[in-house]
């Protein structure tokens, strides 16, 4: 659990799509007078206790820009 302050390329390969699937769910509020989109992520059907909150990722505004970029570049997402 962290806040992102910026998004690097990995030269890396993926080396497979992995199989388990879950849900993710958003929260933006402002925190000490700036705005944080935090990804949460819930444990997946098979998990001792599914449901329960498992990973989450804070966004600042300009990693959140930062990640909106990529997704336009890699995706072809439009404004």
């Amino acid at each position: 659990m962290a806040i992102v302050i910026a998004i690097e390329k990995d030269d890396r390969n993926l080396r497979a799509a992995h199989p388990t699937q879950l849900v993710c769910k958003y929260i933006v509020e402002e925190h000490d007078g700036k705005r944080i989109l935090q990804l949460n992520s819930y444990g997946s059907a098979g998990r001792d206790i599914p449901g329960k909150l498992s990973q989450t990722l804070q966004f600042t505004e300009a990693s959140a820009f930062q990640l909106f970029r990529i997704l336009q570049a890699e995706f072809g997402f439009k404004d």
